[in-house]
């Protein structure tokens, strides 16, 4: 089995859009989807915003699923020169931009000794994710750092901090955590995200322009990874 965790309903909504035979089941106030994408089985859960909620819906689908590994697609303001809306960013890696323990003398982001500052996707998913973007004549994107926060980024100050810190191409509020729950239990994963907007201080209406693009076109992508 599969799993996709996704934050926003349209993201859910698109990738809905690709399964079939799908039933529902309720897990502590938590919907999972299951059904086929591609005639693999796949299990579909809507986490919500947040590291938090992130986190806690991750747990519950590896406890209640134990999926083969697990995808977190979804949309991202984009923050580097390297991508515009409608592009995706492979998350070959991921940091929490927000983490901050510099007054006990460790790196910005670094969670522990164990864990570190950037958590890696599994390399085979990457890799298959790179050959399906280099095969793709419609999808540009880039392999890249994802960088996640507690927070909607809407200033262009904090986005050029953000790059320049943990060289991001982009940022979002879910990706860290559910690599660190997934890093944790030892389960695969991989983020992907389409650029929905870019931090200009009145992003909040490209991202309500775009969602729905940019989670239409991750989807796509998640389901030539799954084929």
């Amino acid at each position: 089995m599969i799993g996709i965790i996704v934050a926003e309903l349209e993201e859910l909504d698109a990738i809905k859009e690709l399964m079939t035979n799908t039933k529902e089941v309720s897990k502590f106030n938590t919907k999972f989807c299951i059904g086929n994408i591609n005639d693999k089985e796949t299990v579909v859960a809507l986490c919500g915003v947040g590291k938090v909620n992130a986190a806690r819906t991750t747990q519950l689908m590896i406890d209640s699923f134990s999926p083969e590994y697990i995808i977190n697609s979804g949309v991202a303001g984009g923050i580097s020169n390297r991508v515009k809306i409608g592009d995706l960013v492979i998350g070959d890696k991921l940091v929490q931009h927000d983490f901050d323990l510099t007054a006990f003398g460790r790196e910005k982001g670094t969670i522990s000794d164990a864990i570190g500052k950037f958590i890696y996707s599994d390399i085979i998913l990457v890799e298959k994710a790179k050959r399906e973007l280099q095969n793709s004549s419609s999808l540009n994107g880039v392999v890249g750092t994802i960088a996640s926060g507690d927070i909607f980024v809407t200033d262009t100050l904090m986005s050029k901090k953000i790059n320049t810190k943990f060289d991001a191409d982009c940022c979002e509020m879910e990706g860290a955590a559910i690599a660190q729950v997934c890093f944790l239990d030892g389960t695969p994963f991989i983020v992907v995200r389409s650029i929905s907007d870019t931090p200009n201080e009145k992003n909040k209406i490209d991202f309500e322009t775009f969602v729905k693009i940019a989670s239409e076109k991750v989807a796509k992508f998640v389901n030539k990874m799954i084929s």
